[in-house]
């Protein structure tokens, strides 16, 4: 099987961009798959999720890029960290990389550093899940040049739509760059239908960007909560919750044929 890779991305931050990486990855590795989660955001949320410190990491992302920038090999495998969870590992973040773009973005071959990694690795795993950084630079050029597919979470609230257009606009441009089209899905997220606004901003999504919506939505679960306090992925402490049949709706039409756009939900 081919190593697919999706990157998790928008340039506003509080979308669910961590929440969909990991529930995403539970799911997956629930189903045997194995996959890979790669922590590219310097804050590192999906770092610690699972336990680790970005703030004292070793290894992880940033030491491939030192390593590229110090033209050694670049020793992938050494970077790799395991999860509690069966075919579930993690390539963490550290904090260090917040310096990339000063330290090495102007360098030849950087933006194809995490591309590479995965290609080393391909034998070893299915999927692979990049959960980016909310702003463009070497970081997010290397998620969008490694991915298949780009998931877009955008939280059903009128600021986080305002700043979609931005996030597409850094798709253009990378796909300029890349010579070809690169698949966006645009995820609604956060909802709540009780709240008039995100009814209202769940209709906008849908007249606006008709073409690149997924068709279902991620709704309002305290339970994602409480599994990110647990350090355990939604579907794996609460496999009934309504935030992993959401996901799990979500990962069937990814993983099946392309007809998950167009199709309203009411």
């Amino acid at each position: 099987m081919t190593t697919l890779t999706w990157a998790v991305a928008n340039q506003k931050g509080g979308v669910g961009k961590t929440t969909t990486t990991v529930t995403l990855g539970g799911l997956l590795s629930q189903r045997g798959r194995r996959t890979l989660l790669v922590d590219l955001d310097p804050h590192g949320s999906l770092t610690a999720y699972f336990g680790y410190d970005p703030e004292g990491a070793t290894g992880g992302v940033y030491s491939l890029f030192q390593r590229v920038g110090d033209r050694r090999p670049m020793q992938p495998e050494a970077a790799l960290r395991r999860t509690p969870f069966d075919h579930l590992w993690i390539l963490p973040a550290s904090t260090a990389q917040a310096t990339l773009d000063r330290q090495l973005g102007t360098r030849q071959g950087m933006g194809l550093v995490i591309r590479r990694a995965i290609e080393a690795l391909s034998d070893r795993f299915d999927h692979v899940l990049l959960d980016c950084p909310p702003m463009l630079g070497v970081l997010m050029v290397n998620a969008l040049a490694a991915c298949e597919r780009l998931l877009i979470p955008v939280q059903t609230e009128y600021l986080a739509i305002r700043g979609l257009d931005r996030m597409l606009h850094t798709l253009e441009m990378v796909q300029r760059s890349r010579g070809q089209g690169l698949d966006a899905l645009v995820i609604p997220t956060l909802y709540d239908q009780r709240n008039r606004s995100a009814t209202q901003a769940l209709w906008e999504l849908r007249e606006r960007y008709r073409d690149r919506l997924w068709r279902g939505v991620i709704t309002v679960d305290p339970l994602f909560r409480e599994a990110s306090v647990a350090g355990q992925p939604l579907p794996i402490m609460y496999p009934d919750a309504q935030g992993t049949q959401a996901y799990e709706r979500l990962l069937d039409d990814l993983l099946g044929t392309n007809d998950y756009r167009h199709r309203a939900v009411s």
